[in-house]
């Protein structure tokens, strides 16, 4: 199979490279949109309490707005990536980016709770088909040598949110409103709209689109389920520990509850790093690259049962399942965008609704161990066990290709 650049671009056509500086630009562009999906997927965890004094329902009630957007990146990743086949990567990247901006306006401007509700379901729905088209188009633009790392930086916008974009809009939604958190992620969707269209070469044309059905034909193989099998359930190790994060180093590890926000940007460093490592492994061997990522996050899951009992051997190790567990990230992107063939938009918007249900499953697989009375270390050992299963089934795709 031809590199997955090579796949995207019309027949026939000889495309030359574009300018240094014009690619740079251009990921910049894509990466900026990132940046204001990662803040606003992440930010509404923290305003919580907030979201639910301002609508008199309960915090438990509340936290369905994060479910609204989940659902929606679930949904909308391969429903967008099927019926905008046909459509020019430019015009979708920019139309998609609209969808989410406007999602975060009608968010920010809720009358009630059933309208917060919808309005982060809208914005959700853009995610996966965004990331998707963007990894193709950077890729696209870095050329087949550099694929992975041209994913790698795409997503290097999510892991800055995590790091800069969460905090920042937390600590305006707790000293404003948490209607100014969402405002702060309309603000930088609006700076991405310009910076696309602005950024995004006129060469993007030659990038040849499909059609519904040649998309939904990823559907029909079974190395494509494979892959995104490994998401779903390898990468919710990492989420097993996350998402209950705050407790465990405030009743495990003795942190300072006023510190953990610290503990969150380690985890977030962490991920940083990792994207970027983890965009050059795959760039040699995805397979090995995906290997080396998982078995690594499975150890540092195991690790951090024994290491959260200190806070500073727990930041350290935090750090750790934020490195491995990025690093995951383009691989598997570029590992879908390879056994997709002709199908790359929709199996590359579908690796982010599989990463969704991971996040999803690692919670509720946390939630369970903690609830049967093991206590918050439970959960990295779950998600230990989590990420041994990716490698299972990373083990039985690898096995049935080879055939």
């Amino acid at each position: 199979m031809s590199a997955a650049v090579d796949q995207q671009s019309t027949p026939g056509a000889s495309v030359a490279a574009p300018d240094p500086v014009v690619r740079r630009l251009a990921v910049l562009a894509l990466a900026l949109g990132g940046f204001g999906i990662g803040t606003t997927e992440f930010v509404a965890m923290g305003l919580l309490p907030d979201i639910a004094r301002s609508f008199d329902v309960s915090e438990p009630v509340a936290g369905h707005v994060i479910s609204a957007y989940a659902l929606g990146v679930v949904v909308g990743a391969p429903l967008i990536a099927a019926i905008t086949a046909r459509m020019a990567r430019r015009t979708l990247l920019l139309a998609l980016m609209a969808v989410f901006t406007l999602g975060n306006l009608a968010s920010m401007l809720a009358s009630s709770y059933e309208t917060l509700v919808g309005a982060r379901f809208l914005a959700g729905l853009p995610h996966g088909a965004y990331f998707g088209v963007a990894a193709l188009v950077a890729a696209h633009l870095m050329g087949p040598q550099h694929r992975a790392k041209a994913v790698a930086h795409v997503l290097t916008g999510l892991t800055v949110a995590t790091v800069l974009g969460v905090p920042v809009a937390s600590w305006l939604g707790q000293s404003l409103g948490w209607r100014a958190a969402f405002g702060l992620v309309v603000a930088v969707g609006v700076l991405t709209l310009t910076a696309l269209a602005l950024w995004l070469p006129v060469q993007l044309r030659l990038m040849r689109s499909t059609s519904p059905l040649t998309e939904l034909g990823a559907l029909r193989r079974p190395q494509v389920w494979l892959a995104l099998a490994v998401g779903m359930i390898g990468f919710g190790g990492m989420f097993a520990v996350y998402t209950y994060i705050a407790t465990t180093m405030t009743d495990v590890a003795g942190m300072p509850r006023a510190l953990v926000p610290v503990a969150l940007m380690v985890f977030g460093l962490g991920m940083f790093f990792g994207n970027l490592v983890g965009g050059r492994l795959a760039d040699r061997s995805v397979v090995r690259a995906l290997y080396l990522s998982m078995g690594a996050l499975c150890a540092m899951l195991t690790l951090f049962v024994a290491a959260s009992h200190n806070p500073w051997t727990a930041l350290l190790a935090l750090f750790g399942i934020g490195l491995t567990g990025s690093a995951v990230g383009p691989a598997l992107q570029t590992r879908l965008m390879d056994v997709a063939h002709d199908a790359q938009t929709l199996a590359a918007a579908l690796n982010h609704s599989a990463l969704n249900i991971g996040n999803a499953t690692g919670a509720w697989v946390g939630g369970l161990v903690i609830a049967a009375g093991y206590g918050y270390t439970a959960p990295a050992g779950a998600g230990a066990v989590l990420a041994l299963a990716g490698l299972v089934v990373l083990t039985v795709s690898v096995v049935l290709q080879k055939r």
